[in-house]
């Protein structure tokens, strides 16, 4: 669901989009922190917020991190 906003904020489309690892964060809702493989040796990662459920909002991207690779420890950010 957060494909096409990290898409839009790159402003290339990925053909590649697997996630490969995430830890979350317990806040007002939750982040969710995740290693994306997007291709080649090209990995990102990303930080996305899932609201509490009374809320009713989407999934949205909140920041990510670009040019990482397979052994970069994945963090909170």
């Amino acid at each position: 669901k957060v494909k096409p906003q990290l898409e839009e904020k790159e402003g290339k489309t990925f053909d590649v989009f697997t996630a490969v690892e995430f830890k979350t964060q317990v806040v007002a809702g939750t982040n969710y922190f995740i290693k994306v493989h997007v291709g080649n040796d090209e990995f990102m990662h990303l930080r996305v917020f899932r609201s509490l459920p009374h809320e009713s909002k989407p999934l949205s991207l909140h920041s990510y991190q670009s040019s990482k690779t397979k052994r970069d420890e994945l963090a909170f950010f």
